[in-house]
């Protein structure tokens, strides 16, 4: 028996919570766990925003696309990719008046900074996620925590180089949530390949979407649409929040790169 693997391959999203509070100990082993994640060079780029103030969970539900549950959720955890903390290290160690003395300009954060700050904190994040659920609490993860970059920043008084990735909420599941059917999986002949990237063509996506396909609505609501492909486009792709997804990022990094 192998509960680790027990965890990982029936953990799924959950989003409706029992009025239950996490304990206070089970929440300190969940840090514990996740503040050992893989890290790069021992730096720990990221911070974590316990947001315990339910006025702030509200403003969440809104800015974060309608979606209640946030609020109902008794733990939410917001993960920041952060490299202020590093940069500001560097100026207090005098690494500025260094380079002045070589003739050389400083180093800001840039962008592969932050690309290797946000892998440091989606690491620490799926580590509270198979802590939580260890203690059979369940979480789901909230990517619309990317949007509204400026509401956000203003919200957390968030310096230049930090940008909230990922957001959890956290809450033991409903029985209804428990007995919810997994989600099902791509196979892996579509996900895995030997030693270079293979790109897929007409038959490979009529296997791999096969499933999905028989999920398509039904009706005059579909205007047109006549695969799974078009309509999660129209649904996820081209969406509204998408839009805005990909708007806020774009300040963002230019509010990075500029250290603004």
């Amino acid at each position: 028996m192998n509960t680790t693997l027990d965890i990982l391959l029936n953990r799924k999203s959950v989003r409706a919570f029992e009025k239950r509070p996490i304990e206070a100990d089970v929440r300190t082993k969940i840090l514990e766990a996740t503040l050992r994640a893989p890290t790069a060079g021992n730096m720990m780029l990221y911070s974590i925003l316990d947001i315990n103030d339910q006025s702030i969970k509200e403003k969440l539900v809104k800015t974060c696309d309608d979606q209640p549950f946030i609020a109902r959720a008794p733990m939410v955890w917001i993960f920041l990719a952060d490299f202020q903390r590093w940069y500001d290290y560097f100026i207090h160690s005098g690494v500025d008046e260094v380079c002045a003395e070589r003739e050389i300009e400083m180093r800001k954060p840039e962008e592969g900074d932050l690309f290797l700050a946000c892998s440091d904190t989606l690491i620490a994040a799926q580590n509270a996620v198979v802590a939580a659920e260890s203690f059979g609490i369940g979480s789901c993860y909230i990517g619309d925590i990317m949007e509204n970059y400026e509401t956000h920043k203003e919200m957390f008084d968030l310096p230049p180089h930090v940008f909230p990735i990922a957001m959890l909420v956290f809450g033991y599941p409903t029985q209804q949530q428990k007995d919810r059917k997994m989600t099902s999986r791509f196979d892996e002949k579509f996900i895995v390949f030997e030693n270079k990237y293979q790109r897929l063509d007409r038959d490979d996506f009529e296997e791999m979407f096969a499933e999905r396909e028989k999920s398509l609505p039904q009706g005059k609501a579909m205007r047109g649409i006549t695969n799974f492909g078009q309509n999660f486009y129209n649904r996820k792709f081209a969406s509204d929040f998408s839009m805005e997804m990909s708007r806020s990022v774009r300040e963002m990094v230019k509010a990075w790169i500029r250290g603004d």
